[in-house]
């Protein structure tokens, strides 16, 4: 079977003595299984990597989730150590990758962390700790030292009519596992609010006017792909993207007008 190239971004970590460019199993399980395509690690490199070349080669770009927030000086705040963690490295990594997808139409797909490195790549703002607004829900993963309950679904949020996602899920309510404690503030100029949490909170965005598939969710579709029909939805709908580019790209099929 056919597996288009798909660029998966890194967080930079330490341990064993090493530093480390990772990526939890669960988004490259996700990005085979669920969206049919061979994910390729990009290492967190920078102003160094060629992503001219990168995005002439592969066919899609994954944002993946990360416990590091991305550095409040980059939307024009100051960082704390509440704040943190942070991945300055991704950051200077995924933010121009971002940029340079979209440009070129490359379809994305941006979870979690990467929602929000979608949003201030475009020139948008963060809020943290959004369980401390008055009215907010608390979006945290529930303490526990089981991760199938840390990612449970159990949040409820409402797709927009006539938005991208309501071609994916069907416009309406849908339950999701968003586990976060940061979250856009104020919407990047170019983006689109494709759902909300009951709160009000941004829970899924597209770009207006990109030439291809350009969605972020603050949920984690990826945990359970093979298990529950939404999140199968959202990697299926990535899945078909990045295999029309790819038939574009090797010319297997015209060009869109």
């Amino acid at each position: 079977m056919f597996q288009p190239l798909v660029a998966v971004s890194t967080d930079v970590r330490q341990f064993d003595n090493y530093t480390w460019h990772a990526v939890p199993k669960q988004y490259l399980e996700a990005a085979i299984a669920g969206a049919g395509v061979l994910p390729v690690l990009v290492p967190s490199f920078g102003e160094r990597l060629d992503l001219d070349s990168l995005l002439a080669s592969v066919d899609g770009v994954m944002l993946t989730g990360s416990k590091s927030n991305v550095h409040p000086s980059l939307y024009g705040e100051e960082a704390t150590e509440a704040n943190g963690p942070y991945d300055e490295a991704r950051d200077a990594t995924t933010l121009p990758l971002i940029r340079k997808a979209i440009e070129r139409g490359v379809p994305l797909l941006a979870i979690c962390r990467g929602i929000q490195e979608l949003n201030v790549a475009l020139g948008g703002t963060l809020a943290s700790e959004i369980q401390e607004r008055e009215g907010a829900l608390d979006h945290r993963a529930p303490v526990s030292d089981k991760q199938d309950e840390r990612f449970a679904i159990r949040q409820k949020v409402s797709i927009k009519p006539g938005s991208c996602l309501a071609g994916v899920f069907g416009a309406g309510e849908i339950m999701v596992n968003s586990v976060h404690r940061q979250a856009i503030d104020r919407p990047a100029r170019r983006l689109v609010i494709e759902a909300v949490a009951e709160d009000g909170t941004v829970e899924a965005v597209s770009v207006e006017g990109a030439p291809a598939f350009a969605v972020g969710v603050q949920w984690h579709p990826e945990y359970w792909v093979h298990a529950d029909s939404n999140s199968a939805k959202i990697f299926g709908a990535f899945g078909d993207a990045v295999r029309a580019h790819a038939e574009t790209r090797l010319g297997l099929r015209p060009a869109a007008e």
